[in-house]
């Protein structure tokens, strides 16, 4: 039974992909998530549904649109493939259940913004908004019934709407101070993205949140550097080391916090 809700859990997670990246096309752009239908944005043609199976259309297709031949975006398999993965290690790590269904949806938000960032240097506020209104409407009922799951540290507080708050603020607050200091080189998207994570993992995760983005951040911005990849003049987007921390947290945040604690 636990591998064929894995295999559905990864099957789940591939078809979700797909409209993920719908969602990060469109977006930044400003156009409906849901009008027009999906369609060849070389020609404009509507897809049909044998276009759209997640992955295997890409591959049958050879990567290129069945009615124009323009090239499909290697971005699109992987990631359908990459939500898949993710999706079958949401239900390894949580099983079934409410931790589950919010990890899920948290997740799916993350990679949306980090392909934007990554792509647009956009964090979109359709996004960012409405994420942390859901964050904190669970951690209010998640509160007022008694529910907290385990991707949220044991603080001493009763109710995790001041989990919650405490992390949103220390995260919000924490990188508007660094948008102030290096006068544009944070955008403001990263600092209402660091709100957000603050208010999903709480106190005192948060912190451990923005450790792993600002590490993994600099290394990569350092190896870039010094093969001149970048320049340093170049933009490199922070978003999606946010992202990528986020998630993280919310698998190893805890762990990691027990290991600082004893270490």
């Amino acid at each position: 039974m636990s591998n064929l809700w894995l295999t559905l859990s990864f099957l789940l997670g591939i078809i979700i992909g797909s409209f993920l990246n719908v969602v990060a096309d469109r977006l930044p752009t400003d156009k409906s998530i849901i009008s027009p239908p999906s369609h060849c944005p070389a020609c404009q043609h509507r897809l049909s549904i044998k276009d759209l199976v997640p992955i295997f259309s890409y591959l049958w297709l050879k990567g290129h649109c069945r009615y124009c031949g323009a090239t499909i975006p290697m971005r699109s398999p992987m990631v359908e493939l990459g939500t898949g993965i993710l999706f079958a290690f949401l239900y390894w790590h949580y099983g079934l259940g409410g931790e589950l269904v919010i990890a899920a949806f948290y997740c799916c938000l993350f990679v949306v913004l980090l392909i934007t960032d990554l792509e647009h240097t956009v964090l979109p506020n359709k996004i960012v908004y409405p994420g942390i209104g859901v964050a904190l409407i669970v951690a209010t009922l998640g509160s007022i019934f008694g529910f907290e799951p385990s991707v949220v540290a044991n603080s001493g507080f009763e109710l995790w709407i001041v989990d919650a708050a405490i992390g949103g603020g220390i995260g919000f607050g924490f990188l508007l101070i660094v948008a102030l200091i290096s006068r544009g080189g944070m955008g403001w998207g990263d600092v209402k993205l660091a709100g957000l994570i603050g208010l999903v993992t709480g106190f005192p995760l948060v912190f451990i949140a923005m450790f792993l983005a600002i590490v993994s951040g600099g290394l990569v911005a350092t190896v870039l550097l010094l093969f001149k990849l970048k320049g340093r003049k170049d933009i490199i987007p922070f978003g999606p080391f946010l992202c990528l921390a986020a998630m993280a947290t919310l698998f190893w945040g805890n762990d990691l916090l027990s290991w600082l604690a004893f270490s």
